[in-house]
């Protein structure tokens, strides 16, 4: 017990003593030696083990470094014929973020990616053999008792890939650094004379960070970021700052006023530079080149809209002559300009909302009739609303099948006949 409590105070002693250097260095390679432990999640029909395993890495700067690493882990995996040895085995490369560099105590965070290895004879375990790729993160502290020897603690979430499992690693262990800056060493008597020399007062009026002998923008108001020049960023260069620019982005040689934004002559929204109609009157919608949309077409009411009107009028309803794909919903082409002529009369009357209806013959059942002919009523209201641009709130689709004949299945004529698309309505009359 009494040496314990000498090494104890031996080590606080020289803690105390390198306290001033002790911390990570840019640019030093680490090797650290580890003892720990890995914990399974409990599906893997793996047992929790100790092990051993071996760290390396550089420190770019003091806060990140970037570590390789890999463990073995003696264990048992459970199988059909009881327990049998197995040898687990984990490596990888991991970024290091360290948050207090400065001083002997460094608690750091780690994230990284790498593979498992699980080997055993049982081919029926949930594990056999299995090569995985891992992702981790987790956090863990340094602890250095001199320049170049420090102690170390890391706990990781593991996550190996595959059949996804959530399992711990913890370790201890002692790194090792070689190389690194180094801290100038200051004679005591140039520290004296440096305490004795009065300080040279620089002045920064703007707050800005950047003396006033070489603040190139002096007066830019507190919290605006700036360059080294102690200048506001102007990123389309219009010479507004990006703080003052409303209209960021200006292309380079298009004036601008003091807000950073070209001149809108008409006030349409565009400015001059893109206004291909310049002069446009005020309160008139215009399109991205500033131009008032054209006027619409006259629409010419031909003869076979007109008789659809009037067949809704006077019977409330009109027989679409739409032809369809043999057994299929498809509508053919030269039937487009039949839908399109009901589409003008829903145009031309706003008010006016139909059903279309699909009717067929009665070759085949009546379920796969009623299906079908339901089909080929909901393909003639996506025409008009998707091509005609009809809401499909006035349009409703049914489909019929064989149950409302117009004429007699015994012939051909007649099946023809009753294979039809209808639009109907049953409570509106067109106002001339």
């Amino acid at each position: 017990m009494k040496k314990i409590v000498m090494f104890l105070m031996a080590l606080a002693m020289l803690s105390a003593a390198t306290a001033g250097y002790a911390q990570v260095k840019a640019g030093s390679i680490t090797v650290s030696p580890t003892l720990g432990g890995y914990i399974f999640e409990g599906n893997e029909d793996t047992s929790n083990s100790l092990g051993i395993g071996l760290r390396a890495g550089y420190n770019f700067t003091r806060y990140l470094g970037l570590e390789g690493f890999v463990h073995y882990f003696p264990t048992e995996i459970t199988g059909p014929g009881g327990k049998e040895k197995s040898n687990f085995l984990g490596y990888g490369i991991e970024g290091l973020f360290h948050i207090l560099p400065n001083g002997p105590l460094v608690p750091f965070l780690a994230v990284g990616v790498g593979g498992t290895h699980y080997s055993s004879k049982y081919v029926d375990t949930t594990e056999d053999k299995a090569n995985k790729i891992a992702v981790d993160y987790g956090v863990g502290v340094k602890y250095f008792l001199t320049e170049n020897f420090a102690l170390r603690a890391d706990v990781r979430h593991v996550i190996p890939f595959g059949d996804i499992h959530h399992n711990l690693l913890y370790s201890i262990g002692l790194t090792i650094a070689f190389g690194g800056a180094k801290k100038a060493a200051v004679a005591e008597g140039s520290a004296v004379q440096q305490a004795a020399a009065p300080a040279a007062v620089i002045m920064d009026s703007d707050k800005d960070g950047v003396p006033d002998d070489r603040d190139k923008c002096p007066g830019t108001p507190a919290g605006v970021a700036v360059d080294r020049d102690g200048c506001p960023p102007d990123t389309d260069r219009d010479g507004v700052p990006d703080y003052l620019d409303r209209c960021p982005d200006t292309p380079a040689g298009v004036a601008v006023d003091r807000d950073g934004c070209p001149p809108d002559a008409d006030k349409d929204g565009v400015p001059d530079y893109l206004d291909k109609c310049p002069g446009t009157p005020i309160g008139v919608s215009v399109d991205k080149d500033g131009c008032p949309p054209p006027p619409p077409p006259v629409v010419q009411e031909t003869r076979s809209q007109a008789e659809k009107a009037r067949e809704i009028q006077e019977k409330g309803r009109t027989t679409l002559k739409v032809f369809f794909a043999f057994d299929k919903s498809e509508i053919k082409k030269n039937s487009f300009e039949e839908i399109d002529d009901m589409v003008a009369v829903l145009k031309k009357y706003p008010a006016l909302n139909i059903t279309i209806e699909g009717h067929t013959d009665n070759v085949g059942s009546a379920a796969y009739n009623k299906k079908l002919s339901q089909q080929r009523a909901e393909a003639v209201k996506k025409y008009m609303v998707i091509k005609g641009g009809i809401d499909a709130k006035r349009l409703n689709a049914v489909g019929f099948g064989l149950e409302k004949p117009i004429a007699t299945n015994g012939t051909k004529e007649g099946r023809a006949k009753n294979r039809r698309v209808e639009a109907a309505t049953a409570d509106y009359t067109i106002k001339k």
